[in-house]
């Protein structure tokens, strides 16, 4: 995707204005009617918290996996509609919004029925399978007049926005290289006995526009390890780092990236490596190191601004700046969250929650949600990059 794609350019092209109240299709004591599609682990989990948003309902769901359709259905009632084929829920009327879980590669395929169908949208990231797709998702919601969400769902927490106006006021002079991990230690990466009978899955829908294969339980369930569905490390978990970097610095796509990457536990089941590594290069002269893995827990889920002043850490439930030891300013920290430092989760914030509400607030108003079209795009171009960059064993350019 070219660099100098931005919402401004996309709203100019396509004579587009989201402007407060420009359509009002609930006031704020009516209720938001939503359905979801792909009601997998992730989508459950989020159903979960919207299920305690005031004046919101979901009314419908939608899954190929007749399993994962029953556990919705036990969350939210009898009285829900349920759809094994997503197009015949944006048909519905009545409803008013949906939240997509499916794999990456529906992602785009969906969001961009359900705007054309005049419905609001809350996508999981990464909002794109490839760089191709990017441009186009941006012109079609631009295109509508829908209000749409990326699920990186850290811009809505309290000290990550207490992050972006220290690196704003300058707090930590000039920041030149960010430093993000995602490490695990896990030793679950095996292959069971299938859980799934191929009669009780529309295997065919699940696969989209992916060419022809045999059905395989395993893919179907840890779909993100494997290249056609996924894009492993990169765009499950380095992508929620990006987002916040790109949002802190002001910051689109990255014109280069050179990584590496190994199996360490998932040799002969994932095709995604389990341990990788990239630095992204940026406009500027700004450098971004990620470095993510399976095998060892070391410096956990977390990401550094490096300044000429000192450092910003942040964690999703820890703020500090920490002086360079020859500086003079100011050490803060804001601490959320109870847990190890660099945990995937903590009790506070809530940052789930936070950001369903922050899409429930921009539907009722009308207006742009904290993580927009664009910057679903521009987080989801720097994996991309990352992997075309792992995969060809090539520094890669846009």
């Amino acid at each position: 995707m070219s660099n100098n794609f931005t919402r401004r350019t996309a709203l100019e092209t396509l004579g587009v204005t989201l402007a407060a109240g420009t359509i009002l299709h609930a006031a704020p004591s009516e209720t938001i009617r939503i359905g979801c599609i792909g009601t997998g682990g992730r989508c459950r989990t989020l159903m979960k918290s919207l299920l305690t948003i005031p004046n919101t309902s979901i009314v419908a769901i939608s899954d190929i996996r007749q399993d994962a359709l029953a556990l919705a259905k036990a969350m939210t009632g009898d009285k829900v509609a349920m759809f094994s084929d997503y197009r015949k829920l944006l048909e519905d009327k009545n409803i008013d919004a949906v939240l997509i879980g499916s794999p990456d590669h529906w992602h785009v395929p969906m969001t961009i029925d359900a705007v054309a169908a005049g419905k609001d949208v809350y996508v999981e990231k990464p909002l794109t399978h490839s760089l191709e797709e990017g441009e186009k998702v941006i012109q079609a919601v631009r295109k509508s007049k829908q209000v749409v969400q990326i699920g990186t769902q850290q811009r809505n927490m309290e000290h990550i926005k207490k992050a972006k106006e220290a690196v704003a006021q300058g707090k930590i002079g000039k920041v030149y290289r960010v430093h993000m991990s995602w490490n695990r230690n896990s030793d679950r990466i095996k292959k069971g006995d299938p859980t799934t009978n191929a009669s009780n899955v529309n295997w065919k829908a699940f696969l989209g526009n992916v060419a022809d294969q045999p059905f395989d339980d395993y893919k179907m369930r840890n779909w993100r390890w494997f290249w056609d569905f996924g894009g492993g490390i990169f765009t499950d978990l380095m992508v929620h780092w990006v987002d916040v970097a790109h949002w802190v610095l002001n910051l689109e796509s990255p014109i280069s990236a050179a990584s590496l990457g190994t199996m360490v536990n998932a040799k002969g089941i994932w095709e995604t490596p389990d341990m990788v590594q990239t630095i992204l290069e940026y406009k500027d002269g700004i450098h971004m190191f990620f470095e993510g893995g399976f095998s060892n827990a070391r410096h956990g889920a977390r990401i550094e601004f490096m300044g000429t002043e000192g450092t910003i850490y942040v964690d999703r439930g820890c703020f500090q700046i920490i002086p360079d030891w020859n500086r003079k300013i100011k050490a803060e920290e804001l601490i959320l969250g109870v847990g190890r430092r660099g945990a995937d989760f903590y009790d506070k914030p809530d940052g789930e929650k936070l950001h369903l509400e922050d899409w429930v607030s921009a539907m009722r108003l009308r207006k742009d949600p904290s993580t927009p079209v664009e910057a679903g795009v521009h987080a989801a171009a720097a994996a991309h990059l990352a992997n075309k960059a792992l995969r060809s064993g090539k520094v890669a350019t846009t």
